[in-house]
């Protein structure tokens, strides 16, 4: 359920998920022995896995939060912010969303490479859920923050995985949403814009909103959110105060191991 944009308080659910899993099936990619390639052909088709890429997962997020989400690759972090978009259905579970919500999922994504990066300021701002008349009141603010410059009127095609980056943060941070999903956007651009783009981040933190910012950067999730979930294989493994479940995290990728992981796996 997707409501229209509204005051929230802090502490309202933004976000709640219950009971969800997804489900697919992949060919196998890798050299099949002569005697699965026989098996195969008796079946009248290729070889398959099914993969388990989101577990039971149940997580609330509120109004007045900033979540981090960490793990490693191949988690399901990614997978779970699509889902929780509506990018992806769900296998099983349920997920309501309560306001408007803005995404930066991956670079560039939505953009048309073959137009301008005007153009694309209002086809990210319509995909996110503005008015025409609403982006064209923001677009002067858009461009500044991206600082393309002259380059806004030429063909994506023609950008860096940089300047990419900086049109993709600047319409989805400009939107203001209820609810900002920003997936590995702050690890791209260069030094300066990264400061740039956390400031932004850090101004809307501030606001009645729920952030869900995944990513990579410790620090950076140490230093902006209050809350963090950890992810391993599909499954919720820790949730609470950032420190805490940073330092658990990373003393699971030095040796390997984790008690949480240990009991539920």
């Amino acid at each position: 359920m997707l409501s229209a944009s509204s005051s929230h308080k802090t502490n309202e659910i933004a976000v709640s998920v219950r009971g969800l899993g997804l489900t697919y099936t992949t060919a196998i990619d890798r050299r099949p022995t002569l005697k699965a390639r026989v098996k195969a052909l008796g079946r009248g088709g290729k070889q398959t896995r099914t993969i388990r890429a989101l577990d039971n997962v149940d997580l609330d997020v509120e109004y007045g939060q900033v979540l981090g989400v960490i793990g490693a690759n191949g988690a399901g972090k990614s997978t779970l912010m699509r889902v929780i978009a509506g990018i992806l259905p769900p296998s099983q579970g349920r997920i309501e969303v309560f306001g408007s919500v803005s995404t930066l999922l991956a670079l560039g994504v939505g953009f048309n490479p073959s137009m301008s990066g005007r153009d694309n300021v209002f086809l990210g701002g319509l995909a996110a859920g503005m008015s025409r008349e609403e982006i064209e009141n923001n677009f002067a603010e858009i461009a500044e923050f991206s600082e393309l410059g002259d380059a806004i009127d030429a063909p994506m095609r023609t950008y860096s995985s940089g300047m990419y980056a900086r049109l993709a943060f600047s319409v989805a941070a400009t939107v203001r949403p209820d609810i900002l999903i920003v997936d590995e956007a702050l690890s791209t651009g260069d030094a300066k814009f990264k400061e740039k783009s956390l400031n932004r981040i850090k101004e809307l933190r501030s606001d009645d909103r729920a952030l869900i910012l995944v990513s990579h950067a410790m620090a950076t999730l140490r230093d902006v959110c209050n809350d963090v979930v950890w992810i391993h294989k599909g499954k919720v493994i820790q949730r609470g105060e950032p420190n805490i479940v940073i330092d658990a995290y990373q003393e699971f990728l030095q040796v390997g191991k984790s008690a949480a992981i240990d009991e539920d796996v």
